[in-house]
């Protein structure tokens, strides 16, 4: 089995596979600080709950956007898995030119996914051959807010960062001294008859309004049709509010992980 790793600012990620198969996805708080041996227990005891133990793994790989936890989390799997995981970093070849400049400066969770939405929704329609291909839009809501645009050759083109809805909630609670913290949660009325429900319409619709416009933005400026892809936290509550979004993956950088696994180690899968 594969051991599939994404560290973000926020939280981390754990999938297994078993061949092209995610037989399990985990999710743990991400912890800058902690030890090899901390990482190791966290990891061993979560996948613990699938019944999955280190015996069991044949491979991993890794991707991250928080170089502090990269060190500690590869010592962790080398000692006490026995293996030697597979980073995605800048350099690797992952069969995606990346245009961005300089390409570097991508975060490697965002060119795992654009990796991942191209293998799974920028094939040719089902149509025939007479339709294009379809390039591939990820909106990722992470802690940021994140578009990325893969054209239908594929090639990573560039993207739009926005601060995310969590990010946004907590400047406004903490600068506007008599609004309550409230959680992020669709109000029953877009216009709030009383705070927490204004707030929340903010929120939501307020985001739901970003990533329209960014949309329509960019496919202004683009020249093929386009499957817009959703991921993130927050993905399945903007989904519900607009049409915009085509479909919703939660998988989706475990599923880049795997796919940049495989051409880098296949006889491991």
């Amino acid at each position: 089995m594969l051991l599939a790793i994404d560290v973000g600012n926020s939280n981390t990620s754990i999938g297994v596979f078993a061949g092209a198969e995610l037989r399990c996805e985990l999710r743990l708080a991400t912890q800058r600080n902690w030890t090899r041996d901390e990482l190791a227990v966290a990891v061993e005891r979560v996948l613990a709950l699938v019944g999955v133990r280190f015996a069991d793994l044949r491979d991993a790989v890794v991707a991250s956007v928080v170089p502090p936890v990269v060190g500690p989390l590869l010592r962790a799997l080398s000692h006490y898995a026995g293996l030697a995981a597979l980073v995605v970093e800048p350099g690797l070849p992952t069969g995606m030119p990346i245009l961005y400049d300089p390409p570097h400066e991508v975060g490697a969770d965002r060119i795992v996914a654009a990796v991942a939405a191209h293998s799974r929704y920028g094939a040719r329609s089902t149509a025939g051959a007479s339709e294009p291909a379809r390039g591939v839009l990820v909106v990722d809501f992470g802690t940021a807010t994140t578009f990325d645009v893969v054209t239908p050759t594929p090639e990573y083109l560039g993207g739009v960062i926005a601060p995310g809805i969590g990010i946004s909630a907590d400047a406004l609670f903490a600068r506007a001294a008599k609004l309550p913290r409230v959680d992020i949660a669709r109000p029953a009325r877009v216009i709030g008859t009383n705070t927490i429900m204004a707030v929340q319409s903010g929120l939501l619709y307020g985001y739901v309004g970003l990533v329209e416009g960014v949309i329509r933005r960019i496919r202004d400026e683009l020249d093929h049709p386009f499957t817009v892809v959703a991921t993130g936290g927050f993905a399945p509550d903007v989904a519900r509010e607009t049409d915009i979004i085509d479909v919703v993956d939660d998988a989706l950088v475990l599923e880049g992980l795997r796919l940049i696994h495989a051409l880098h180690r296949p006889a491991a899968d």
